[in-house]
């Protein structure tokens, strides 16, 4: 029996902004920076060594650190709410939030809503304690 991929919203926050461009509402566009064509590297082979099937792909400018006032954040909240994401993949916590007790706070709200954050950045730290699973 064949089981259908677990669908999967890949969350890139990668790039800091620069002075020309204070961007605020940056979501599902192209990857510009080598940063953000990494992490969208790394989260896609990540998914598809974790029978994941990405059903969006949402990016944001990173420097804000509260992650619930970033707007493509809340599209990973509200696909997590509607039940449209069980898998979040970012490459790792500090995307979420540097903000340990934010970061948390937003691992327990996806979970609440049955989906879980996993890192794709594959450290030897992050395969050791169960290949980026929060949950």
């Amino acid at each position: 029996m064949v089981t259908a991929p677990t669908p999967a919203v890949l969350y890139i926050c990668a790039s800091r902004p620069s002075q020309k461009h204070a961007e605020k509402d940056t979501v599902c566009r192209a990857p510009r920076t080598e940063a953000e064509e990494r992490a969208e590297s790394e989260g896609r082979d990540f998914a598809a060594r974790n029978h994941l099937q990405i059903v969006e792909r949402v990016i944001d400018v990173y420097g804000e650190p509260a992650p619930q006032q970033r707007p493509g954040w809340q599209l990973v909240r509200g696909m997590a709410e509607r039940g449209q994401a069980e898998v979040a993949i970012v490459r790792w916590p500090n995307a979420v939030s540097p903000r340990p007790d934010e970061r948390y706070q937003e691992v327990d709200h996806l979970g609440r809503h049955g989906c879980q954050i996993r890192f794709s950045y594959a450290s030897p730290w992050i395969r050791a304690s169960g290949n980026g699973a929060t949950r």
